[in-house]
């Protein structure tokens, strides 16, 4: 099975002119985006920039491939791509730019993007996805009831402060959260830099709110957007779209597929399936189901409650989570035992939501035994 180091080592001696940019090459950037660039790449602007092989030269003097394998996240090899990259005709020659990585706690935001400038005389801009910090996975749940997040924003801002000015075609693309920052940011930037846009990728992106996806400025974008989702995918079934999907295959299985270095490609596109698995579709009408019958309050609730949790045990990240299950298990139900009662009350009537939902998308309706709904069954329409 043909993954996308295999396509390094079958195209890697093809430079863009010779074969312009496709979506596997697309897909290459949106995990390269994932390593850790601080105080490598520059953060300032668009002549700011370094060629991959000093990024690369820099990087692994101070990273040891003990140490990055050791990491608890499955992007953690993306680091890795660096190794055929820069030896390729195709990527040997990129440059870097305009690095941001940027957490904060208050805002409940979690932004992180790099700019890579092709020898085809484009730009790339791409946006990583949730990385391994308990802020980036809150604000994947904020977004269940905010119209606009705080890193949607920045992604925005992002390519108004840089390209306003630049001539050159610009591409846009991320994979998981960050293939929704990439289509807002496409969406809402300025006109002058929206002219500029070519393509939009979003690699397993999740949705949006309703609010977004009815405006004209999404609206008109969606010519130019390709997602790609794979069979099991859940990610990308988040929240809502209106965007056809091209289904790919993965040489993975259930939530493991949301791994970009497993999907499959044949020559330089993807390996396409028909449609998404069972499954996939079971979990997209248990999360439409769950979030139509939760107020946007309730939503916050449930999405506070939670973090306020997992941050119980001090951890910052999920590496940190699982350095000491125990201890974190431990914290975690502490603070659950703390909460006061309607927050409680709230916290559990949400998850017993979800848990009827997936019943009632694979089953059926659910509908309540007794009058009291001490018990539950359920039963088709």
């Amino acid at each position: 099975m043909a993954t996308i180091e295999t396509y390094l080592d079958w195209r890697g001696d093809l430079t863009l002119l010779q074969d312009p940019f496709n979506e596997v090459d697309n897909l290459i950037l949106c995990e390269l985006v994932y390593t850790d660039f601080d105080g490598i790449v520059p953060m300032g602007g668009l002549k700011e920039s370094i060629s991959l092989r000093e990024v690369y030269e820099q990087y692994f003097q101070t990273h040891t491939e003990e140490e990055i394998m050791s990491r608890a996240s499955s992007t953690k090899v993306a680091p890795f791509l660096m190794h055929k990259l820069v030896e390729s005709k195709r990527f040997g020659s990129m440059r870097l730019a305009a690095y941001r990585n940027e957490i904060e706690d208050e805002s409940q935001s979690q932004f992180a993007a790099v700019t890579y400038i092709l020898e085809d005389n484009t730009y790339f801009v791409c946006y990583r996805g949730t990385d391994n910090t308990i802020v980036g996975w809150k604000e994947d749940f904020n977004m269940s009831f905010l119209t606009h997040t705080r890193g949607q924003l920045k992604a925005r801002d992002y390519l108004d402060e840089l390209f306003g000015h630049s001539t050159r075609k610009l591409r846009v693309g991320g994979h998981s959260k960050g293939g929704n920052f990439a289509i807002y940011a496409a969406a809402f930037c300025s006109t002058k830099v929206r002219k500029k846009i070519s393509v939009v990728y979003s690699n397993d992106g999740p949705g949006f709110r309703e609010k977004v996806m009815e405006s004209s400025e999404y609206q008109s974008l969606l010519p130019l957007v390709v997602s790609t989702i794979p069979e099991d995918s859940i990610v990308g079934n988040l929240l809502l779209n209106d965007i056809d999907h091209q289904v790919v295959r993965s040489s993975a299985s259930g939530a493991s597929q949301h791994d970009l270095m497993s999907w499959e490609v044949m020559g330089n596109h993807f390996m396409n399936a028909e449609e998404t698995s069972r499954s996939s579709k079971n979990m997209d009408r248990t999360l439409k189901l769950w979030l139509m019958d939760l107020p946007d309050e309730k939503r916050e609730v449930f999405s506070d409650v939670l973090f306020q949790v997992l941050s119980s045990s001090g951890a910052k990240t999920t590496d940190e989570l699982s350095n000491d299950p125990i201890k974190s298990i431990s914290e975690m139900m502490k603070a659950t035992s703390a909460l006061d009662a309607e927050d409680q009350k709230i916290f559990k009537e949400v998850l017993m939501k979800l848990l009827n939902s997936g019943r009632e998308a694979v089953f059926g309706k659910w509908v309540p035994a007794n009058s009291s709904g001490s018990s539950l069954t359920f039963g088709k329409n």
